[in-house]
């Protein structure tokens, strides 16, 4: 096995148990947290913009019903030939979502409401961005204590190690040795004296002092695109410009993170993937547009709701 020269790593914990019949998921509960703090942020910066209270606990309520739906949808159509029938496909308890998905999915069913409302799609967009970034940050923090999204063999210095526990699905583990049958009938196997990947006809592959850990990859990411919105945000910017920072960096990032992943692909990338570089490309084609096209008078900007140059976290009367 390679030489254990620098990694980190904790036992994971697959539940918290309370008493002998119940249990709770940390992924699950990361992401409820995760969810209520983004929701209790967008509740402070949405009435600057002129989003009243009323309207900003519909988005969130609806958001909730979209990211549900979007998360497992996004995740079956990408995964279609694994399923027997339809009720495994909605059986979301069972594990399986996707991220991206639910972005989306909360997106488009939020879409009927801003346009009722008459609000301006960025204007809404901007500072949920913020919030949802937040979200993503603290919900991460479920993976890593359930050890998911677990990557390739790797001896970097960020290798993550087993320290014993039940790894997430697709891992099963027993007797200290953790492996998962993988797309392409690879095998990746994880103990405490390191990683392997194994191919189809048994060769190792690869192998490492631990794996990629990519939920912590991605949990580092979204805190520094937290603090860059954040910042943006205190000054007064054209709308569309937080969100499309949000797309460009987010979709750049979650098309490296995947890369360290085994998982279905369709050509070159996985569904995530192709997901994320759409929305990035068109994120970065709009802000060169803008960038290159100066701002015609009339343009909107942020803070223009609330009639300040910086954003403030507390609520204020709109402008009539």
């Amino acid at each position: 096995m390679p030489l254990l020269v620098a990694s980190f790593g904790w036992p994971v914990l697959d539940r918290i148990r309370i008493g002998s019949t119940f249990a709770i998921s940390p992924h699950g509960l990361g992401i409820a947290i995760g969810f209520l703090v983004g929701g209790w942020l967008l509740g402070k910066l949405g009435p600057p913009r002129g989003i009243s209270p009323e309207q900003v606990n519909a988005i969130i309520f609806w958001s909730l019903v979209g990211a549900i739906v979007g998360s497992r949808l996004f995740y079956v159509i990408a995964h279609y030939s694994e399923f027997r029938n339809v009720g495994e496909m909605v059986a979301i308890w069972r594990g399986g979502i996707s991220l991206l998905g639910g972005i989306a999915g909360a997106v488009l069913v939020n879409l009927p409401r801003l346009r009722a409302w008459g609000h301006r799609f960025f204007q809404v967009a901007d500072p949920t961005v913020i919030c949802l970034t937040l979200g993503i940050a603290i919900g991460r923090i479920g993976d890593l204590v359930i050890g998911d999204h677990l990557g390739k063999p790797t001896s970097w210095l960020l290798a993550w190690t087993y320290h014993g526990g039940t790894l997430a699905p697709p891992f099963a583990c027993a007797n200290g040795l953790c492996s998962a049958q993988l797309q392409g009938g690879h095998v990746e196997t994880i103990q405490r004296s390191g990683a392997q990947l194994i191919d189809v006809h048994g060769t190792v592959i690869a192998m490492g002092a631990g794996v990629h850990q990519t939920a912590m990859y991605d949990m580092a990411s979204a805190w520094l695109l937290f603090a860059l919105l954040w910042t943006l945000s205190k000054r007064r910017r054209r709308e569309g410009i937080l969100t499309l920072t949000f797309g460009l960096w987010y979709g750049s990032a979650r098309i490296v993170e995947d890369s360290l992943r085994i998982d279905k692909r369709f050509g070159p990338f996985t569904g995530s993937q192709w997901t994320a570089l759409a929305v990035a490309i068109s994120s970065a084609g709009l802000l060169i547009w803008w960038a290159v096209h100066p701002r015609a008078p009339g343009d909107d900007f942020e803070g223009s709701a609330s009639g300040e140059d910086s954003i403030s976290t507390e609520p204020e009367a709109t402008a009539p």
